[in-house]
This record gives C-alpha cells, structure tokens and sequence, in this order.
C-alpha cells in the first residue's frame, strides 16, 4: 500500500496547485491571471480524491495565492478571468479591480511600515544597563532628650489676680505653652498664644 505525505503549509500546496494546473496557475516571475469567481469549487471536485491536501488546506493556500502582489497586480479591469484548464470567461469588473488595488496599496503599507519600524529598532544603539545605587542604611540619629522646662518659677494662676496683656503660660498637653491673656471673663480667661490661637480656659490652667 502506497502511503503519501500529506501537504504541511501553503507553499508546498501553491506548488502542487501550479504542477498539476500549470495553464491556470503560475510561480516565480510569470505573470499571474486572473482566477475565475468559484473556482474553488471546481478545485475541490478535482482533487477530491486527493489525499495529501485538505478542502481546508486547499482554501487556505488559495486566499493566499489570490493575495500576493503579483496577483493583485493582474486584477485589472477588462482583462479576462480564466479557468482550471486556462480556458477564458468573464472579464474582471470594475469593482474587483479597484479591491484589489486597494488591497494590494494596503498591504504593501504595511509591509513597508513593518521594514521601517525593524530598521528604525536595529538603528538605536543598545542603552547602556542602568547602574542600581543601592541605598546605604543611614544611622539612626539618637532619640533627643526632652528638654523639661523649670517650672518652679510658676505658681498657679488665680482669676483675682490676672491683668490683661499679662504674660501666662498655659498647661496644654505635656508641656506648657506661653500666651498673653486677651481678656478676662467671670469664669474663665482667654489667651492668645504664641502660635497665635486663642484659648479660653479656667484660670488654674494658667501659672504665672
């Protein structure tokens, strides 16, 4: 029993179709023609008993045929389509001319494009591999010493003896803040301090 290969890529299935129909389909530098409109039917009846391609290898190998530049180079109005056998038949329209220099321009775009962007990218010098500075751990500074003010100086304020525009300072928080008293009411006394909010407090929160 004979055992046959079967076909791997369009390439090998093109120069098959080009052996076996060589007045229909061309290769190399010959000038292609214009295929006829269902001709892949025709293609599929007479290789249906051809093992080494499938109807899907077979379309695929055609489309692309049928899309190379020198192809679409034959699309041309008037000129006659022809069959498996080169027999003649209907003439390229105008509509299917003008697709296929469309499709021809388009593909040739890009195919320029893609030439540009890959000699553009072997152009640029390589860069040079960014140098890494490792950080180096800075010391840590040692924790200041909180400065405790002397408050033995101070004694409580009482609200009988505050005057106005009087220096206080007032306990806010852990330590206390210096202000000036702004104005004294009958419970309680307001500071202005030195960051210049003003504060209204009792007066034992004052020492003077």
């Amino acid at each position: 029993m004979e055992i046959t290969e079967k076909f791997t890529n369009n390439k090998q299935i093109i120069a098959f179709l080009t052996e076996q129909f060589p007045l229909c389909f061309t290769a190399g530098s010959s000038d292609a023609k214009p295929l006829k409109i269902g001709l892949f039917q025709e293609l599929a009846i007479r290789l249906e008993n051809e093992t080494r391609v499938s109807k899907t290898q077979l379309r695929g190998a055609l489309r692309q045929y049928t899309l190379s530049w020198r192809y679409l180079h034959c699309v041309k109005q008037t000129v006659k389509r022809i069959d498996l056998d080169g027999v003649e038949g209907d003439e390229v329209s105008e509509e299917h001319a003008e697709h296929a220099l469309k499709t021809l321009k388009e593909s040739k775009e890009k195919a320029f494009a893609n030439k540009k962007k890959a000699s553009n990218s072997e152009e640029k010098p390589k860069r040079a591999p960014k140098k890494v500075n490792v950080p180096t751990r800075a010391k840590k500074a040692a924790p200041k010493k909180e400065v405790v003010e002397d408050l033995s100086n101070y004694k409580e304020a009482t609200h009988a003896e505050l005057t106005v525009n009087q220096a206080v300072k007032v306990l806010l928080g852990k330590a206390p803040v210096s202000g000036v008293v702004v104005e004294i009411m009958k419970d309680d006394v307001q500071v202005q301090l030195n960051s210049g909010m003003t504060v209204k407090v009792k007066a034992k929160h004052l020492i003077v």
